[in-house]
């Protein structure tokens, strides 16, 4: 494969972290000998979408690692994102010569000039804070810069668009039209508001992916500075209400935001009920080319959700970014400037003014 561009990869979003955790886990619980024999996925190599080997193959200068909690009943969310970070940690300091983590924009720059790979620790599931500002502080001691407000529950902070606890059962028809209707009435708390006043006084990134379509517009309303959707796509192309509506990203944009591509396939391409959606590399060039058009060009970056999703066919892993980048340029119509626009500068700028 052809890894000959230089444009250094920024991606908002990956659940890498849970994917390796889950690996310990199950050792752990299952240990016996014929899995003792396998090699233990690591964050240097494993058959996940994402290791550092990949990024390193298709020239990452940076990558977002998510700390994932699936909100269950009885299950502590704050102590689950806990094991989560501490097995971030132990991860880069056994690679320290080929990543390093990011807490300010300086570090980017000097893990770059270094000849490192950056990495930064964000959240994907406000409910970890347990609605307590305290534990979103300690948080951000702990490293996290960007927080998702939602996933798929209500929480202390808002609603999101794809509530899980109303969801029908996937072989139900009837639930693939329910993930159009966007919710338009719940949007974000009292304390979801003042969660938003203080990620801006500590310099954490919001990140309303996943969000009601009210909590959007309650960012909009109660924030300064530019917010991201970390992993959304444009729902005029496919109408799933985990993407953004025109006018989300003409707002979005107004403020200097981002939009990451999403390469979950669901997300890309509307298909009959029933039928294996492929999830085209062409699909997310239209994804691309809508956002610019209505957005224009600054407000679109990366936040494949590799490792969060089934895996895509024609881009398997973080290896085989040059498809899509080639594919950008010839189908998409894209410049090398606005290349280097949405595969990293576009989220820098965002990461140099709240950093």
């Amino acid at each position: 494969m052809d890894t000959t561009h230089q444009m250094k990869l920024v991606d908002m979003h990956c659940d890498t972290l849970g994917a390796l955790l889950h690996a310990v886990m199950d050792r752990e619980e299952n240990p016996d000998a014929a899995k003792q024999t396998d090699a233990l996925p690591t964050l240097l190599h494993n058959s996940f979408h994402i290791d550092l080997e990949k990024l390193q193959k298709s020239q990452y200068l940076l990558q977002n690692f998510a700390v994932f909690i699936f909100l269950r009943e009885g299950e502590n969310p704050l102590e689950q994102a806990l094991h989560m970070i501490d097995l971030y940690y132990r991860e880069l300091e056994a690679n320290q010569t080929i990543v390093a983590p990011v807490y300010t924009w300086q570090d980017i720059l000097e893990n770059q000039k270094a000849g490192k790979l950056s990495a930064m620790l964000t959240l994907e599931e406000g409910g970890i804070c347990k609605g307590d500002l305290s534990f979103l502080r300690i948080l951000y001691r702990l490293g996290a810069r960007m927080m998702t407000l939602t996933w798929n529950f209500p929480n202390e902070i808002g609603h999101p668009n794809n509530n899980m606890q109303t969801r029908l059962p996937h072989d139900d028809p009837a639930w693939a039209e329910r993930m159009k209707i966007p919710d338009t009435e719940h949007g974000l708390t009292e304390r979801g508001i003042e969660f938003l006043a203080e990620m801006e006084r500590l310099g954490m990134i919001i990140d309303v992916s996943h969000l009601s379509d009210a909590g959007f517009y309650d960012v909009l309303a109660h924030t300064t500075k530019p917010f991201v959707a970390s992993h959304s796509n444009a729902r005029s192309v496919c109408p799933h209400v985990r993407n953004l509506t025109d006018d989300m990203i003409r707002k979005l944009a107004e403020r200097g935001g981002v939009t990451g591509l999403n390469f979950c396939a669901d997300f890309l391409t509307e298909v009959p009920f029933g039928t294996k959606n492929p999830g085209t590399i062409d699909a997310i060039v239209a994804h691309a080319r809508h956002i610019a058009d209505v957005g224009g060009v600054e407000c679109l970056g990366l936040g494949t959700d590799y490792d969060g999703i089934s895996t895509h066919e024609e881009l398997p892993d973080a290896s085989y970014m040059d498809r899509l980048i080639d594919a950008l340029k010839t189908k998409g119509g894209f410049s090398e400037r606005e290349l280097d626009l949405i595969l990293g500068q576009n989220v820098l700028r965002v990461y140099q003014e709240i950093l």
